[in-house]
């Protein structure tokens, strides 16, 4: 008993550390979660930060796509009540039994991840709204996750999740296009149809390609993307009267959102500006911490 009892801790601590090595501001979002939420969350963002990566650690693609096929079954061995000797699964399963975390919300992240992983390198995809369903289904849906863990039931807050999951899956998919640019130069979360009203789209050989050698261009492309976030967290905090006041610190994830949001603005939307890499979101850790505590006092998001 005493061994399963230290190797759940053990995983619940390897939980933590992942989430605070690879998801620093939800990190600090989580840590103002109250007990009965905590545990849970640092769970499932644990599990968030495995799929999210697995493309990313990979050296070949059907290594990162087989790690995501492995998640999938993963989930179906948790509720199957089977041990899985992985530290993150650990903790996910013992999250589930205590909470009742939805099997098809989980299954819904990792697919996304996978049909995200599927997509051929010169893919692009057509519209915003594409990005804002892939937002909903991977960061949204782990508000709706965390939220069910403790308790909370509200078409309110399940409201303002959405938007808030959608404004920060957004607009962390802009700070990563670097990142996707140094990849491959072919592959781009932007949309065609972004792309192409600001002059970044080209056709070679049959096929369309993003070129980011237009700075304004891109500068736009990002402008018009960061509105759309923009406009979802107007309309998550419009609903802040109405979200259940224990409910509002699982939607802190709110404030970094707005802060690279901010950053993004003081560059003049180039994602390619190194001050976006300098402390958390581009703002000293300090001030960062101060301003998520100062929302956290006053139960706003």
């Amino acid at each position: 008993m005493k061994a399963a009892s230290s190797s759940l801790r053990a995983a619940f601590s390897h939980c933590v550390l992942q989430v605070r090595s690879y998801d620093y501001h939800h990190y600090l979002c989580l840590l103002e979660l109250p007990a009965n939420m905590r545990k849970a969350a640092f769970a499932l963002r644990a599990f968030n930060v495995e799929t999210a990566r697995a493309m990313d650690v990979a050296s070949d693609p059907k290594i990162g796509l087989m790690r995501l096929l492995w998640w999938e079954e993963a989930i179906d061995k948790i509720y199957a009540n089977k041990l899985i000797e992985h530290p993150t699964a650990q903790a996910l399963s013992s999250v589930i039994s205590e909470s009742k975390i939805s099997k098809a919300w989980l299954k819904r992240v990792v697919n996304a991840r996978i049909n995200d992983a599927n997509r051929e390198v010169i893919e692009l995809p057509e519209s915003i709204e594409e990005l804002e369903k892939y937002a909903e289904d991977t960061a949204s849906t782990l508000l709706y996750m965390t939220l069910q863990a403790g308790g909370i039931k509200s078409t309110a807050v399940d409201h303002a999740a959405s938007h808030v999951g959608k404004a920060s899956g957004l607009l962390l998919l802009l700070k990563s296009l670097p990142y996707h640019a140094s990849r491959n130069r072919h592959f781009s979360y932007i949309p065609a149809k972004v792309a192409a009203k600001h002059g970044l789209l080209v056709k070679e050989g049959g096929r369309s390609e993003i070129r980011l050698d237009s700075r304004e261009g891109l500068c736009d492309a990002v402008f018009e993307m960061a509105s759309v976030a923009n406009a979802h967290l107007v309309k998550a905090r419009e609903l802040t009267n109405s979200v259940p006041v224990e409910a509002r610190k699982a939607l802190l994830p709110a404030v970094p959102a707005q802060v690279l949001l901010d950053s993004l603005s003081k560059v003049q939307f180039d994602v390619f500006d190194s001050r976006l890499a300098r402390g958390v979101l581009g703002k000293p850790p300090l001030w960062f911490q101060l301003k998520l505590k100062w929302h956290s006092w006053r139960g706003i998001y």
